[in-house]
C-alpha cells in the first residue's frame, strides 16, 4: 500500500503549515497574550478551536469529499459554484494575498522607510519571487516544507528563547476587560478572524499535488496523506501560537495598551535584541508572509486553471499576482475595509459545511445540507452588508451580538432538514 514516509510526511506538514501561517496567524496571538495576561490558557484554549481545530478540519473535510467543489455540491451544484469561485477570490487577490505584501512591508517601515516608491517597489519584487516559486505547485515542498518552513519556525524559536532567558516579567498581568469573565469564548471569537478555515478548504488540492510528487499516486493514499499532513500542521499550529501567546503575555505586563499584535512583538524584540531584533521580527514576518503569498497564488491559480483550462496555469498564477500587487498599494486598512463583508458573509458557511461533513449519513440526507447551509447563508448575508432592518434583524438573533447569530438557524436547517428527510416518501441521494 502506498504511504508518505515519516521524512516526506513531515515535508508536507511543514509545507501545509506555511501556507496557514501568514501575517495574522502571526499577529493573533501575541496580542491576544498581551490582552488576556492571567486568563490567557483559557483564551488560549478558545484560540485552538477557531484557530487550529476549525483550519485543520477544513483540510481534511475536503480530502475526504474529494475536493472543495464535490464537498460544496452537497448542498446544490450552483451554490458548489458561486461558493468557490467566492472562497477562492477571497483568499487571493481580494485579501489574503495583497495583505501579505502590506502586512510584510509594515514591518520593515522602521528600518527602510515607507514611501509610496519603496512600497511599490517591494511589492513588485515581493509579487514576482511568489510567482516564480508558485509557478511548480507540485514542487512547494522543496521550497517551503525543506527550506522557509525551518527557517521561520527557527527565527520564532530565538524569540521566543529570548523570553525564557530574559524574561520581561515574572507573572502575567490582570487580562482586559472583554478577557475577565468569559476567555475562552472571546479567545474562540478572537481566532474566528484570522479567517483561516477559508483557506483550509482550499489548500488540500494543492497538498495532494506534493503527495503525488512524492511517488503516492493511489487515491485513498493520497488522502490519508494529506489528512496526516494536516494533523502534522495543526501540532506545529499549536505549538507556534502558545510561544507566541506566552511572549505577548508576558510583553504585555510590562508594556500595557500595545494596539496590535504587530506593535507586542516589534517591542517585544527590540526590548529582548535592540535594532537586531527589529530585522529578527521583520524576518519573520517577510517569511511568513512570503510563504503564505505562494500557497494562495498556486491554490487559486490551480483552481481557475480547472476551470478555465483552455487558459495555461501561469498566465492565470502571474495574472492574480500582478492583481495582487496592484491591490496591495491601496494599503492594509483599505483592503480590510472592502473585503471583510465579504468574507463576514461566507466564512459562516464555510464552518457549517465542514462541521456537516463530519457527521456520517447527512450527505444521503437531500434537505438537510441545502436547508442548514442556506439559513446560515441567509443571517450571515444579512448581518455583513448594509441592509438595515434586515440587517438589524439578523444580528438580533441569539449571539448575534457575538458574531455568532448564525448558529441558531444552522441548528434549525439542521432539526428540519433530518425532519423532512425522515418523512415517509422522502427522496435520498444515491
Amino acid at each position: 500500500m502506498q504511504k508518505l514516509s515519516g521524512k516526506k510526511l513531515l515535508l508536507v506538514g511543514f509545507t501545509l503549515f506555511s501556507m496557514f501561517f501568514g501575517a495574522g496567524n502571526l499577529i493573533f496571538p501575541p496580542h491576544l497574550g498581551a490582552q488576556a495576561g492571567a486568563n490567557l490558557w483559557p483564551a488560549f484554549a478558545g484560540l485552538a478551536v477557531s484557530a487550529v481545530f476549525l483550519p485543520i478540519a477544513g483540510v481534511v473535510a475536503v480530502a475526504r469529499a474529494g475536493g472543495l467543489d464535490k464537498l460544496a455540491r452537497r448542498v446544490h451544484p450552483v451554490f458548489a459554484t458561486v461558493f468557490t469561485i467566492l472562497v477562492y477570490l477571497s483568499i487571493g487577490p481580494c485579501l489574503a494575498i495583497p495583505r501579505t505584501a502590506s502586512t510584510s512591508f509594515q514591518m520593515l517601515v522602521p528600518l527602510v522607510g515607507g514611501s509610496a516608491g519603496l512600497r511599490l517597489g517591494y511589492s513588485v519584487l515581493f509579487f514576482a519571487a511568489a510567482f516564480l516559486v508558485a509557478l511548480r505547485p507540485e514542487k512547494l515542498t522543496d521550497w517551503l516544507g525543506r527550506i522557509l518552513c525551518p527557517c521561520l519556525i527557527l527565527l520564532i524559536v530565538v524569540l521566543f528563547a529570548g523570553c525564557l532567558v530574559h524574561p520581561l516579567a515574572v507573572h502575567y498581568a490582570a487580562p482586559s476587560a472583554e478577557y475577565t469573565a468569559l476567555p475562552a469564548v472571546q479567545g474562540i471569537l478572537y481566532g474566528y478572524q484570522t479567517m483561516d478555515t477559508l483557506a483550509g478548504l482550499n489548500f488540500g488540492a494543492v497538498i495532494a499535488l506534493n503527495i503525488r510528487a512524492c511517488g503516492v499516486t493511489q487515491r485513498s493514499a493520497v488522502e490519508r496523506g494529506t489528512i496526516r499532513a494536516g494533523f502534522v500542521a495543526g501540532a506545529l499550529l499549536l505549538a507556534v501560537y502558545a510561544m507566541l501567546g506566552h511572549a505577548g503575555a508576558e510583553t504585555g505586563t510590562v508594556y500595557p495598551g500595545l494596539a496590535t499584535g504587530a506593535e507586542v512583538l516589534t517591542v517585544l524584540a527590540q526590548t529582548l535584541f535592540g535594532r537586531a531584533g527589529l530585522v529578527l521580527i521583520a524576518a519573520i514576518f517577510v517569511i511568513a508572509c512570503f510563504n503564505t503569498c505562494v500557497g494562495l497564488i498556486a491554490c487559486v491559480g490551480q483552481y481557475f486553471h480547472q476551470l478555465l483550462p483552455r487558459i495555461p496555469y501561469p498566465a492565470i498564477a502571474a495574472f492574480f499576482a500582478a492583481a495582487s500587487m496592484l491591490v496591495s498599494n491601496l494599503g492594509l486598512s483599505a483592503i480590510i475595509r472592502l473585503s471583510t463583508p465579504v468574507l463576514n458573509a461566507i466564512y459562516p458557511a464555510a464552518i457549517v459545511l465542514i462541521l456537516l461533513s463530519f457527521v456520517p449519513g447527512l450527505e444521503q440526507r437531500r434537505a438537510v445540507y441545502p436547508l442548514c447551509i442556506g439559513l446560515t447563508a441567509v443571517q450571515s448575508i444579512a448581518a455583513a452588508l448594509p441592509l438595515g432592518a434586515v440587517s438589524a434583524a439578523a444580528k438580533a438573533l441569539p449571539l448575534g451580538s457575538m458574531g455568532f447569530g448564525w448558529v441558531l438557524p444552522a441548528v434549525a436547517g439542521l432539526v428540519i432538514g433530518v425532519s423532512v428527510s425522515l418523512l415517509p416518501g422522502s427522496c435520498k441521494r444515491g
